[in-house]
């Protein structure tokens, strides 16, 4: 891989995603308000604060993957949090061997929010969520998240749209020639 700034920029993005992630976080677990550190046992939302507009903080201890798939503790919290690295670690190995402006930032995003989220599992045994869309959403999307989750999320809709239709034209192209 040759350097220069097309080809580094996704190793400098991905710090970026993570210290974000990381910071917000940390502004959540600090404010007494939230309750976070005092309801990590015992699964409940901890607290709530109500914002103007769509958009509240509600904190909740997710022991899953991105808006709580896969619930687990004990040793399965280890063996989730190896199932994550080793995701993270296949995006970073794509990302090493990309091509397209696209493809590396839905990568770039994708293993950022995985960083971000790993990094509370081994530290609490859960990830740390507080972003609450309940009411901008009616109700459609119950879930809370956080900077992580959203950064994994955009990247993935970035990758479909990257695999699935801007990349269509190119192999239409190239069955063409071939």
């Amino acid at each position: 891989m040759k350097l220069s700034p097309q080809t580094v920029w996704p190793f400098a993005v991905i710090p970026l995603v993570v210290l974000f992630d990381q910071v917000t976080k940390w502004m959540v677990l600090a404010e007494p308000r939230l309750n976070a550190l005092q309801c990590l046992g015992d699964g409940r939302l901890c607290g709530k604060i109500v914002v103007p507009g769509p958009v509240d903080l509600s904190m909740v201890w997710n022991r899953g993957m991105s808006y709580g798939l896969f619930q687990s503790e004990g040793i399965m919290r280890w063996v989730l949090a190896g199932i994550m690295a080793a995701i993270a670690i296949g995006f970073f190995a794509w990302l090493l061997k990309a091509e397209g402006r696209w493809l590396k930032l839905s990568l770039t995003l994708v293993v950022g929010g995985a960083i971000g989220n790993l990094i509370d599992r081994v530290r609490f045994g859960a990830v740390v969520d507080f972003v609450d869309v309940n009411e901008l959403t009616a109700g459609y999307f119950p879930w809370v998240f956080n900077v992580a989750d959203a950064a994994i999320t955009i990247g993935a809709i970035l990758l479909f749209v990257d695999q699935f239709l801007l990349s269509r034209p190119k192999r239409a192209n190239s069955l063409e020639q071939g």
